[in-house]
């Protein structure tokens, strides 16, 4: 009997038919109920997006209000190596190398001459292109200097479609990381990019550099320089033509089927090279194989 009777107000806490009450409720009160929480989170969502509504009207499309700036923007090399940043091929066997050149051509073809007039404009060399704007009206889109691949020089593939790659002479094309508003070099000096043997160990207490391995080195544009007037940089948003400076260095005479260590970095009068956080900022390590059957 005490069964049938716990049974018998289970069902009726479910559904009682002479009060109508569902759950221990009338039609009316769950109604209250239901009511009161969509107009709370109704109220919550609003609250939410009013909040979100502020905040976006205090950003700007086109810079960021806040950047976790580097003092040091890094460098990139191209043609990009595999994660071990190791570029080996053999003279004789064109398919080793042919990657490597059309991954150049694919990179370069932006900066062809018909395409910066289209995009770009001349500016006046060495001295930064800086286009401020007017209280609160934005000066959008910035206008952007050309850089021609021409300027390359003998890295462009313009005069070598194979840049240097066949002959045991191979170009590498370094660029500068992009940082919004940096103002690269003081009173007039342009940053510029040397390569060098890099200092490597070999052992617990010894080193070692490759300096007698990695010959004579050319720089296109001279001196390697990435010239003021690409400077400063806006954003892609508001400069959205930008074409980022680039440099060449051509290894001429560098030992064959040896690796050789090599190491570029940025030089500059307000850019410090390497730092406790990171000993590889303002430069970069490569090792470079060449091979050959002779």
């Amino acid at each position: 009997m005490a069964k049938d009777g716990e049974k018998g107000d289970w069902k009726e806490f479910l559904w009682n038919p002479r009060t109508r009450e569902f759950l221990g409720r009338t039609a009316s009160s769950w109604g209250l109920i239901f009511a009161f929480y969509l107009v709370f989170y109704i109220f919550l969502a609003g609250l939410f997006a009013l909040t979100m509504y502020v905040m976006l009207q205090t950003l700007d499309d086109h810079k960021p209000t806040w950047q976790d700036r580097l003092s040091t923007p890094g460098l990139v090399i191209r043609p990009k190596a595999d994660e071990t940043f190791e570029i080996t091929y053999n003279i004789q066997n064109t398919e080793s190398w042919d990657l490597y050149t059309q991954a150049l051509e694919k990179f370069l073809t932006p900066y062809n001459e018909s395409v910066q007039i289209q995009k770009n404009e001349e500016c006046v060399a060495d001295q930064y292109f800086v286009q401020e704007d007017s209280n609160d009206v934005k000066n959008n889109p910035k206008r952007s200097c050309q850089f021609n691949r021409t300027i390359l020089g003998m890295c462009s593939g313009i005069h070598d479609r194979n840049y240097g790659y066949d002959l045991g002479k191979p170009c590498i094309i370094i660029k500068l990381n992009r940082v919004i508003g940096m103002l690269p070099g003081k009173n007039g000096q342009a940053p510029y990019v040397t390569c060098g043997a890099k200092r490597y160990k070999v052992g617990k207490d010894e080193w070692r550099e490759d300096s007698d391995k990695i010959g004579e080195l050319e720089y296109y544009p001279p001196n390697g320089t990435f010239n003021l007037m690409y400077y400063p940089y806006y954003g892609k948003k508001a400069q959205v033509n930008y074409s980022q400076p680039l440099v060449a260095v051509k290894f001429q005479n560098i030992t064959l089927n040896q690796d050789v260590n090599v190491e570029c970095k940025i030089n500059a009068n307000n850019i410090p090279t390497g730092s406790e956080r990171d000993k590889f900022a303002g430069r970069v390590s490569f090792k470079l194989r060449i091979n050959s059957n002779d």
